[in-house]
């Protein structure tokens, strides 16, 4: 994929902080980490991450503005654009081992996602998407899947932890929807969730209580590789709080019919 100037920025930050979590990653039984709520960590390979990121990309774009999990928001000198940025989405596998978790970069114009860069470093997987030019991992051009019967698809959600109070509404989803399908996946990965829908790999993807950072750079994936969007409350944001639901063409009025039956965000 020959990428804009923008997204090339994107790769090569992504691709640096990648190299300093994998190495962190293979001496996980060594981290300090620090607790910022119940079941959510924070590891100084996490904030390590994060700074590089912000090193790379305001030195790139120092007019852009920033929002990131770790550092917060920073506004920009141009207020039409900033980074948002999850350094490392799928924290607790990584803590525990698990090589599922990726670093996700988005690129906002005027409240639009025009790029975004979402990278499992574990396993080399570069997923990269730009506004018209399409989605790709690697070389690789992505397309959603074409499966049409909801008993022949897979999909995935995210199900909350510790104290957060969507539980009863995703336990409902999940009583709903697991009979109708061919199996639903809980890997812990938002970024890699929606990334995996671009690739085909899963056939729809729906979680409740997502932060921006969580979606940002999979949303523009999704989009740019034939598939729909939507937050699941409609007419809500789509970047707030209220969740997000997406899948391909061919089951996504049935997917979206089915957990929209009790959309309590």
């Amino acid at each position: 994929m020959q990428g804009s100037a923008n997204l090339n920025i994107m790769i090569k930050a992504a691709r640096r902080a990648g190299r300093s979590l994998v190495k962190d990653f293979r001496e996980v039984e060594n981290l300090q980490v620090s607790s910022k709520g119940a079941g959510d960590f924070v590891s100084k390979a996490d904030i390590a991450a994060e700074a590089i990121l912000k090193e790379e990309l305001m030195e790139a774009r120092p007019n852009y503005g920033w929002l990131g999990e770790e550092t917060g928001e920073t506004p920009g000198t141009d207020p039409t654009r900033r980074w948002i940025v999850d350094p490392l989405d799928g924290t607790t596998n990584f803590l525990h081992g698990m090589p599922h978790w990726a670093i996700s970069i988005a690129l906002e114009h005027k409240g639009e996602i025009v790029a975004g860069v979402v990278f499992d470093a574990a396993k080399d997987e570069m997923y990269m998407a730009e506004k018209g030019a399409g989605a790709w991992m690697n070389n690789q051009r992505l397309r959603v899947s074409d499966r049409s019967r909801m008993i022949e698809s897979v999909f995935a959600t995210g199900v909350p932890f510790g104290t957060q109070p969507y539980l009863p509404a995703a336990l409902q989803d999940l009583a709903r929807l697991m009979p109708q399908v061919a199996g639903v996946r809980r890997w812990g990965a938002a970024s890699l969730d929606l990334a995996y829908v671009a690739a085909g790999r899963y056939d729809g993807y729906w979680e409740r209580g997502l932060n921006p950072w969580d979606m940002a750079a999979g949303i523009i994936l999704v989009k740019e590789a034939g598939g729909f969007v939507e937050p699941i409350l409609p007419g809500a944001d789509l970047m707030g709080r209220g969740g997000l639901i997406c899948g391909n063409g061919a089951i996504f009025d049935t997917f979206s019919r089915t957990i929209r039956d009790r959309a309590e965000a």
